[in-house]
């Protein structure tokens, strides 16, 4: 199927969606379309003010919506296993959204000394998402969508060194978190379906959307940026139809990829995307996988498929 917006989003009610980044740009919209579309919406954000402010924002335009306020800085792997023990106090899960991203940014370190785009981009959907797995599981129809993006085609991972302790290009680091967010997506649900699990593992990416993933383009980017957004790339209510898509649209099958249908995929109604080759290597996703075991702590406890 193609050609998807908000519009085709069923109804989501009795359901519960955990959307991670969801204060801003495309995880707010994915939060307001799912909020109004009757689901329980929980809101892992770093920031409770601008939490606040994107509730109160839903609600003036959806009185009804049904929305919780979940503490997450995906700089802190303490703090995202804080969130997972509030979301398992849930009564159910049944979307799993790893929206939550920074991009092109100066070289720093999270909380646990990781390089942060490989850090917050990746490790933390990764930890998250095996925290969560299980209630995931208690409900049939279990989705984990996981955001990556355009820039994964250019990516490359260096396990030689994935924290930036040699060097750092911050375009490069971003793609290889971006690819390293795809290939955790695929190698995800290849493990799901082999231990006979009935959640899936999809991915989606939004093209070329206007938002607070430009804040560290210099500034005459971002203003070059913004006057072309609507003419050439996606709005960020439109870059959240890929991730309403993968995480709602009823033929979803696991490992699948959404993203804008226009040209090269930067623009346009949802539909399916297309993953480099170095995507959907199975045995880098396999290193990738018992590397980042290693690294965050936190065992999905999914053989390799």
């Amino acid at each position: 199927m193609s050609g998807f917006t908000e519009t085709q989003v069923p109804d989501q009610s009795g359901k519960t969606a955990f959307v991670t980044g969801a204060n801003s740009g495309i995880g707010f919209h994915v939060a307001r379309v799912l909020a109004t579309k009757h689901a329980r919406v929980l809101m892992g954000c770093r920031s409770e003010e601008r939490a606040r402010q994107a509730m109160r924002k839903i609600k003036a335009a959806y009185p009804m919506a049904d929305l919780v306020y979940v503490p997450l800085d995906q700089a802190s792997l303490a703090s995202v296993r804080a969130a997972a023990d509030k979301v398992k106090e849930e009564p159910r899960l049944d979307l799993l959204i790893n929206n939550a991203g920074i991009m092109n940014t100066p070289l720093s370190r999270t909380e646990d000394g990781f390089e942060s785009q490989f850090g917050v981009n990746y490790l933390a959907p990764f930890a998250l998402t095996g925290l969560l797995l299980d209630k995931l599981e208690q409900r049939h129809g279990g989705r984990v969508v996981t955001t990556s993006s355009i820039a994964h085609r250019r990516g490359r991972i260096n396990f030689d060194d994935l924290n930036a302790e040699r060097r750092y290009d911050s375009w490069k680091r971003y793609g290889q978190s971006k690819l390293a967010d795809l290939m955790f997506a695929l190698e995800l649900d290849r493990r799901l379906a082999a231990a006979g699990r009935r959640t899936i593992s999809v991915a989606a990416h939004p093209g070329v959307a206007d938002t607070e993933l430009t804040r560290h383009m210099p500034n005459f980017l971002q203003k070059a940026f913004g006057t072309v957004v609507g003419g050439v790339f996606n709005s960020a209510e439109q870059g959240a139809w890929p991730t309403l898509m993968a995480a709602t649209e009823r033929h979803v099958s696991g490992g699948d990829y959404y993203g804008p249908t226009g040209p090269l995929e930067m623009r346009g109604k949802a539909g399916k995307a297309k993953p480099t080759k170095r995507a959907r290597d199975n045995q880098t996703a396999r290193q990738l996988w018992d590397v980042s075991i290693e690294m965050t702590g936190v065992d999905p406890g999914l053989a390799a498929a």
